[in-house]
């Protein structure tokens, strides 16, 4: 997923001895003779731009892998006895796709894509820097130069995507220079008032003092207000059962650009006084 190898990798991950790494490499050159091509600079192997994966992994156990670290042993048989159910993402990223994002990812270097959005296809390289859950689908953060804008894109709307290994990264399009992904919020959440029953919202989030504290980046605060359906209206005014939580200072949103997408948000240069 990060495009390159070296047996440090295989040392430190696995724990094992440099000699066991070295059989490991060879083996895999073995069972795979196009796959990785040794950059003598750098010490370390790299795909081949031919690369075709060895295994058959879903890109929900390679998302799984990048963001906690797991899923290196085998499946196993056995379950642990009880039933637990959960609903499922209704769509997962190519893994082709989601390889090369993370690859440029790791690399910092810019990456080339095909684009489909609602407004059109387009062609754009974009400096990516993240990966974004929003709870819906698999977002990457990155600055675009055809906008010149640092922005979200949706990585399943990818239909191509190549990294530009030799291609350099201005300072302005690194990620230290994206105000709303440096920028960090603190929003504090109540049961909302007009629920019924708020003692039991509060035990469902393990408030303290009545409240729940949290600090986002204002890149993805949008996302997380939508995701647990907080009433974000000045006035509290939304109804509905999912309503649990109230943002109780909707200014904290201010400058906020995907405040859009929290609950009955509105600006405070639309609100009517």
């Amino acid at each position: 997923m990060l495009g390159e190898l070296k047996r440090q990798h295989l040392i430190e991950r696995f724990d094992i001895q440099e000699a066991a790494a070295s059989r490991d490499i060879a083996l895999y050159k073995t069972l795979s003779k196009h796959n990785l091509v040794y950059d003598a600079s750098s010490r370390l192997y790299k795909a081949s731009e031919s690369f075709k994966s060895l295994f058959d992994p879903t890109a929900e156990h390679a998302l799984i892998w990048i963001t906690k670290g797991l899923g290196d042993g085998e499946p196993r048989d056995t379950t642990p006895g009880i039933t637990v159910d959960f609903p499922d993402q209704l769509t997962w990223p190519k893994l082709d796709i989601l390889g090369h994002v993370t690859q440029a990812i790791h690399q910092k270097c810019p990456l080339q894509i095909d684009y489909e959005s609602l407004n059109g296809s387009s062609q754009r390289v974009i400096v990516p820097f993240s990966l974004v859950d929003n709870g819906l689908r698999w977002h990457v953060r990155g600055f675009d130069r055809k906008s010149g804008e640092f922005r979200d894109f949706v990585i399943t709307r990818i239909r191509k995507a190549s990294p530009l290994l030799d291609d350099a990264v201005a300072v302005h399009e690194t990620s230290d220079q994206d105000i709303q992904w440096t920028r960090i919020v603190e929003l504090t959440l109540i049961p909302h008032p007009d629920q019924p029953r708020p003692e039991v919202t509060l035990m469902d989030y393990a408030m303290v003092d009545g409240m729940l504290s949290l600090k986002l980046r204002a890149a993805t605060a949008g996302y997380t207000l939508r995701k647990w359906s907080v009433d974000c209206s000045p006035d509290h005014s939304l109804r509905g059962p999912e309503y649990r939580l109230w943002l109780s200072d909707p200014l904290a949103l201010y400058g906020v650009k995907n405040a859009i997408l929290a609950p009955g948000y509105v600006a405070p240069d639309a609100r009517e006084f």
